[in-house]
């Protein structure tokens, strides 16, 4: 090796040996990983430079770094005392691994401002769950984030072809360890990058809870890295069936306990030991027959739009309905996903950690929601979507339990518009009023679920229906004007129908559109409309706190169906008075909200008590909770998980009624 050989450190192959692809993978990781972090730092230096933690964010994202690189690492190294001796082999094999570590890298790092903007924190599940749906979101990426897409692509390629040029070796400077360097070296190399992995001599390792060091979500997972963050979620992913353990474990009998122990709860009688959520809830109404149910679920139409909850202003027919019917003035949707809205209002199912139910395996069949219980009770249960069905496992989900039919896009006759998303709120509105026609002059009782889909990225819909709220036209608050307009142009034709005299109406969203905030929990993005209407229904305002999972019981009280399930949401017909609550799952942080504070889980299993004032919307961290208040909210989501995991969220056999009840 001549002189200058000797002093590029980075090619210093006899000292790095069969390490050299590794350690130089290592050296530009870093490099790579800090400047994306400076970089994403900068953009939000605002939020950032609010926490005071700069200096930490910074040194904190090397040790992240280092884990990422480390759990790269280690497959290669645990091969290094079997294969290294093949010279040729081994350092063919380590350069395509280390450039492929880096590549990778690039790839997720240019991806993570758009993801960060929408989402309001680095790529997590959410970027793995979209994977698997490529159609869907190619169209999404190719006609709404256009530029972001064909800049990320072509840097990937760029720097991957630079990385590919800069990680390579001479030939000369590659060596071949002998098996004593090996045996003396190897051992402690694998120390170093186990202990890299681990980054921690506690008990448990490192993970991202560890580096979430300010009370801004986001500013948080600036301190990790995308890579790590994404593998963390897809490690998460494996273990989800006991998701909800990460805050800490009652026992059975306590969290079974704890979680029945509400007011609106108290008269039901919980008989079933197979089923411990299974009982009779008797309606409150009595109509002269069961009323037809219609639910209108909007796509991520949250009270940041909805001028009756303080919003921009963009749902001028909503708010025309308000007075017409029910309406909840404080009700919280319990997720950020569509799939976490459809548990709780179908199902009123309560949220984890986890994937919500919709995906999940043990759920496809025998689980208790809204169509299942009507559907014994004579319904036809259909569900209506502009999309495709088979979304987010929707069709899957509906069709194991309790829904009879499924309309898609590929039954919308003669739609007026198709964007990416499928047809057009107007389309989908025009075929659910043929649809409820039918269903009605057929003289059996009906469950629609009619799920919007225009509002929502890239924000396609047909022209000259709205006045736009701003150009250019394709932005979110002219999506929620059309959609708004969509469904008042719906309900003017329903309210001339034969069958809205029948019918119970509930309009709701499934959550907002772009959660983000600089709270640990963004609690005012949680908020959503909820109005109920109808021919029978008279108006009315609930203003106790309210959360979807609330929805189906009050529901089937008002369309007078006495029926037995497992849903554990309250009756706000039965109890309109008591002090409500909600729940919201936000990321890997649990929150319980009650009228005079907010417990909130962390997934390192601690609990801090908060103080929400929905008026300012600020969540000010007060102190840590103590016992009795951490078990009240952990019972809360620990009961899911519990009831997914041992297959008792269905239909039991013994629910009896309580006394006086028929």
């Amino acid at each position: 090796m001549n002189n200058k050989s000797n002093k590029d450190w980075l090619s210093a192959g006899n000292v790095t040996g069969p390490y050299v692809y590794l350690f130089r993978m290592a050296v530009f990781g870093l490099i790579l990983l800090s400047v994306s972090r400076a970089g994403l730092v900068l953009w939000q230096a605002e939020r950032v430079m609010a926490t005071d933690q700069l200096v930490a964010i910074l040194l904190q994202g090397v040790r992240a770094d280092l884990i990422l690189i480390c759990l790269w690492a280690m497959p290669a190294v645990l091969l290094i005392p079997f294969l290294s001796y093949w010279r040729r082999f081994w350092y063919s094999l380590t350069f395509y691994w280390a450039w492929l570590g880096l590549a990778l890298i690039v790839f997720i790092e240019l991806a993570t401002p758009a993801f960060l903007l929408q989402f309001d924190a680095r790529p997590n599940r959410l970027f793995v769950e979209y994977l698997r749906y490529p159609k869907e979101v190619l169209s999404t990426l190719l006609f709404g984030f256009t530029g972001a897409f064909i800049g990320g692509t072509t840097l990937t390629v760029l720097f991957g072809a630079l990385l590919f040029k800069l990680l390579r070796v001479r030939d000369a400077h590659l060596t071949v360890w002998s098996w004593r360097n090996n045996l003396v070296l190897w051992p402690l190399v694998f120390l170093c990058v186990f202990m890299g992995i681990r980054s921690t001599t506690d008990h448990r390792p490192a993970n991202p809870a560890f580096f979430a060091i300010t009370g801004d979500a986001m500013v948080n997972s600036l301190v990790i890295n995308s890579g790590y963050s994404v593998l963390y979620a897809i490690y998460n992913m494996k273990h989800e069936a006991r998701s909800s353990e990460i805050y800490g474990k009652l026992p059975v009998d306590e969290m079974l306990s704890r979680s029945l122990d509400w007011p609106w709860l108290k008269g039901y009688q919980f008989a079933d030991k197979e089923f411990p959520t299974f009982h009779y809830q008797r309606a409150v109404n009595a109509p002269a027959k069961p009323l037809n149910l219609v639910i209108v679920l909007q796509e991520s139409m949250g009270a940041t739009f909805v001028g009756a909850l303080g919003g921009v202003g963009v749902t001028p027919e909503l708010d025309k309905l308000v007075d017409e019917g029910i309406w909840f003035e404080r009700l919280y949707a319990t997720g950020t996903r569509s799939v976490r809205g459809i548990e709780a209002v179908v199902a009123g199912y309560p949220p984890t950690p986890a994937q919500s139910v919709v995906k999940l395996s043990k759920s496809q069949r025998d689980f208790t929601t809204l169509a299942s219980v009507l559907k014994s009770a004579g319904y036809s249960t259909q569900f209506i979507y502009g999309g495709e069905a088979h979304f987010d496992n929707m069709r899957g989900f509906f069709t194991g339990n309790g829904f009879s039919q499924i309309v898609d896009v590929n039954q919308i006759k003669n739609p007026v518009f198709i964007g990416s998303w499928g047809a057009s709120d107007e389309d989908l509105f025009n075929t659910a009023h043929q649809q409820l026609s039918e269903l009605h002059r057929s003289g059996q009782p009906f469950f629609s679920l009619i799920f919007t889909s225009s509002n929502h990225e890239p924000f396609e819909f047909p022209e000259g229906r709205i006045e736009l709220h701003e150009q250019p036209k394709d932005v979110v608050n002219n999506a929620v004007k059309y959609a708004d307009w969509a469904m008042g142009q719906f309900f003017a034709t329903a309210k001339q129908s034969d069958y809205w005299q029948d019918t119970v109406f509930l309009v709701v969203a499934d959550h907002d559109n772009r959660v983000y905030g600089d709270n640990l929990i963004p609690v005012e993005k949680f908020q959503i409309p909820g109005l109920v209407l109808g021919g029978s229904i008279k108006p009315a305002r609930i203003s106790e706190l309210a959360s979807q999972i609330d929805l189906a019981p009050t529901l089937l009280s008002l369309m007078g169906v006495s029926s037995c399930h497992a849903m554990t949401g309250r009756d706000f017909m039965m109890d309109p008075s008591s002090p409500g609550r909600a729940i919201l799952q936000f990321e890997d942080y649990f929150a319980l909200m009650e009228p005079e504070k907010i417990t909130l889980l962390k997934p390192d299993a601690s609990a801090v008590i908060a103080n929400y004032d929905e008026a300012s919307k600020d969540l000010v961290l007060q102190r840590p909770a103590d016992e009795e208040e951490k078990r009240k909210a952990l019972a809360l989501v620990q009961l899911p998980s519990y009831l997914y995991r041992e297959h008792k969220y269905g239909h039991g056999t013994h629910c009896p009624a309580p006394t006086g009840v028929n």
